[in-house]
């Protein structure tokens, strides 16, 4: 008889989540190689992220964008043209397949249709607000929320995000500033109908719906992409995207100069805010990959580096409530990849503080001898090929730099080859395909 959830051990939770994952079930692969291809990379890549050592270290391109112009497009098009972004993809996954262990698909790449419909304020990007041949979004900062708005966020985080936030940094939800507050909701006739007399209240819910739609399709054009690539033999782990509670605020609401002011002085509500957004957050991610039957979450780290935080700011503001909300989802058998954007040296003493084989940390700019000395022990280590050097150096250059990241991290098991950030600029294609020549040369155990 199989044991109920809450009576079974993180180890088994994660075991039963991963199941389908690790022996490829219900996929239907292109053909045997693929079969093979699948259960040798996904072997790796469980084992790495277990701290256990593979047959070789696994590789992880930096691409991002890249498929766009090795495909000779650019980021406008396959943002408009969801052809244009699947055949650059599809080229891409088979002109590198026996090149890298993992491949990203489009999903990330939002519908530019979607957005212009939205009139979406927290980005900019090609032909809106960047120039035509801009290479990626670019995040527009500003103070979303205002410094004494902490008490409307504290009492009601809904209400404020909904009648607040979203007309500020979406235009088509300009009319919702003009709802009533949401708790008005309860028992009052009509209640649910009377925001709708106002044509400013129907115009923004119209445009929502329409951009929701675009959204909705482009979505379903690029999951294609996504089924071909797994029946190509790359495996696809499941689960979700998520965020630091601290970012939440310092990315979506304060901004870097307000959050950077709110520290000193309104540490108490900046804190009890943060606690807030934990008790939200985490509850329903857990509940997200519960539901989609996912078994890791990825969460990039936006403003917790040397540069942006002193040492102690760090372990007062930004660490306790990441730090609690990776061991909520270990706990319920959820594995955790970060991604420290910046440099993290300051803070390698105590991010590796997780039982062995449940975190993975993904560096960019980090002394990655000491990564692996002081997180290396307990969690997998990736990074962190320059992207500079992508775009600017030979392909001789960057596998020298990928044998020497190979004989610092690689010994023992743990590591993936992989770039510091994505390099969506590189030119030559050959410094793509060195990453995975200097791991089968230098990176084979």
């Amino acid at each position: 008889m199989e044991k109920e959830w809450s009576q079974m051990t993180k180890e088994e939770k994660r075991d039963k989540r991963m199941k389908d994952y690790i022996e490829g079930n219900g996929i239907k692969f292109r053909d045997a190689r693929a079969k093979k291809l699948y259960h040798e990379r996904v072997t790796r890549q469980v084992k790495v992220s277990r701290c256990e050592q593979p047959d070789r270290v696994p590789v992880s391109l930096p691409a991002g964008h890249y498929p766009a112009y090795y495909a000779g497009y650019n980021f406008k098009t396959v943002m408009y043209d969801s052809k244009a972004l699947i055949a650059a993809w599809r080229k891409y996954m088979n002109d590198f397949y026996e090149d890298m262990d993992s491949f990203m698909g489009p999903g990330l790449i939002f519908s530019g249709k979607a957005m212009d419909l939205a009139d979406y304020k927290n980005y900019a990007w090609p032909g809106h607000g960047v120039g035509d041949d801009a290479h990626s979004f670019q995040y527009v900062e500003a103070q979303y929320m205002k410094g004494d708005e902490y008490d409307l966020l504290l009492k009601d985080p809904s209400d404020f995000a909904f009648r607040f936030l979203m007309p500020r940094t979406t235009g088509s939800a300009a009319g919702l500033q003009y709802f009533p507050p949401l708790n008005t909701m309860l028992g009052t006739p009509m209640v649910a109908v009377r925001p709708f007399t106002r044509k400013e209240v129907r115009d923004s819910f119209r445009k929502l719906i329409a951009a929701g739609e675009a959204m909705e399709q482009w979505q379903q054009e690029l999951a294609a992409v996504s089924m071909e690539s797994v029946e190509a033999g790359f495996p696809a782990g499941r689960g979700g995207m998520g965020i630091a509670p601290f970012d939440v605020i310092g990315d979506f609401l304060r901004g870097t100069q307000g959050i950077a002011i709110d520290m000193f002085r309104k540490p108490e509500q900046l804190l009890e805010s943060i606690d807030m957004i934990y008790d939200i957050i985490v509850p329903r991610m857990i509940s997200d990959m519960n539901a989609n039957g996912g078994f890791s979450v990825m969460i990039p780290l936006h403003r917790g580096d040397d540069a942006f935080m002193s040492r102690k700011q760090f372990e007062k503001f930004y660490w306790p409530t990441l730090k609690k909300y990776i061991d909520a989802l270990i706990a319920e058998g959820i594995q955790v990849s970060l991604f420290a954007e910046g440099k993290y040296n300051q803070r390698l003493e105590y991010i590796g503080d997780f039982p062995k084989g449940w975190v993975s940390w993904s560096f960019d700019q980090t002394d990655m001898a000491n990564a692996k000395r002081l997180v290396g022990k307990t969690c997998g280590i990736a990074g962190n090929v320059p992207a500079s050097l992508m775009v600017a150096g030979t392909p001789r250059e960057v596998k020298e730099y990928c044998r020497k990241l190979i004989e610092t991290c690689a010994p023992g098991g743990g590591y993936t080859l992989a770039g510091g950030c994505t390099a969506d600029e590189t030119k030559n294609p050959e410094n793509f395909r060195v990453f995975m020549q200097a791991a089968k040369e230098y990176g084979t155990y």
